[in-house]
């Protein structure tokens, strides 16, 4: 239980939610939209969040919604992580969720609310990236569909009011070829050191990274390095690594020094599994 009292209200459709939120900020209270609550419910009893309105986005049809449209994919915001591990519709997807946390708290952690999270590590929303994939965000001013490469800036820009509906990808990108490699120093299910992902689209490898800066990201600068035909998979990775943002974590979980010694390996083995040509 968190330790304040709040709210909680259940709107069946979006322009309901917008509508409450509005009408409980004009009441001068904190709304908070909810899709799976485990970060709330973790934040909020370390006093880091605190909300007195909980506005749950689960009976919202548009949330939930999973299955093809057309060419695309549709994956509403309040679906598990567990729900789309075990569909498999996208399996880089599915190969990111499935290393996030233990079973138990899958199946309670939703995909809108892993990429709108204030902890860092964020997998999710890598598959996404790499996929060029679209956005579906409603609010205040109406439905807006954007890239996600445009609004996610270390985090997804949402203006006030606003909430994730759903997330859109392209079929093509899910037969591509992919992989996602996560690294822990410590248990199976702790905190992780770093994880890649990465896909690999006519020709072309792509990757993202969370884990080695404190917010997950894809460097266009970084792949345009990764994939110089014309250099080692040894010097491709060090010279990628001046494009790394700043600062490269050091924290509990490993150095800034272990942390780049890990994720030159990995990017090496990813490198090496997805087909790229190494200069000889």
């Amino acid at each position: 239980m968190l330790p304040y009292n709040f709210d909680y209200y259940k709107p069946q459709s979006i322009k309901e939610a917008i509508e409450l939120y509005q009408l409980l900020k004009l009441q001068e209270k904190k709304p908070m939209y909810y899709g799976g609550g485990t970060e709330i419910l973790t934040l909020g009893r370390l006093n880091f969040i605190y909300t007195d309105a909980i506005i749950d986005l689960k009976g919202i049809p548009e949330c939930s919604a999973f299955g093809f449209q057309d060419q695309e994919l549709i994956i509403g915001s309040t679906l598990s992580l567990r729900a789309i591990e075990e569909n498999k519709l996208f399996p880089l997807l599915s190969d990111t969720s499935k290393e996030v946390a233990d079973y138990t708290s899958r199946n309670k952690i939703t995909i809108g609310g892993n990429i709108c999270g204030q902890i860092f590590y964020r997998e999710s929303v890598l598959p996404f990236l790499l996929s060029d994939s679209t956005v579906i965000i409603a609010g205040p001013k109406g439905t807006r569909k954007e890239f996600i490469n445009e609004v996610f800036h270390k985090e997804l820009r949402l203006d006030e009011g606003e909430f994730l509906v759903q997330i859109v990808t392209e079929k093509e990108y899910l037969k591509a070829k992919h992989i996602s490699v996560k690294k822990r120093q410590q248990w199976k299910t702790g905190y992780p050191l770093l994880t890649v992902a990465s896909l690999k689209k006519e020709g072309f490898i792509r990757f993202a990274f969370s884990g080695v800066c404190p917010y997950p990201f894809r460097s266009i600068q970084m792949e345009n390095k990764l994939n110089d035909k014309s250099l080692s998979f040894k010097d491709r990775i060090l010279s990628s690594f001046e494009f790394l943002p700043t600062p490269v974590l050091n924290d509990i979980e490993g150095s800034n020094e272990y942390r780049l010694f890990v994720l030159e390996n990995t990017l090496s083995y990813i490198l090496s599994y997805i087909g790229g040509e190494e200069h000889e």
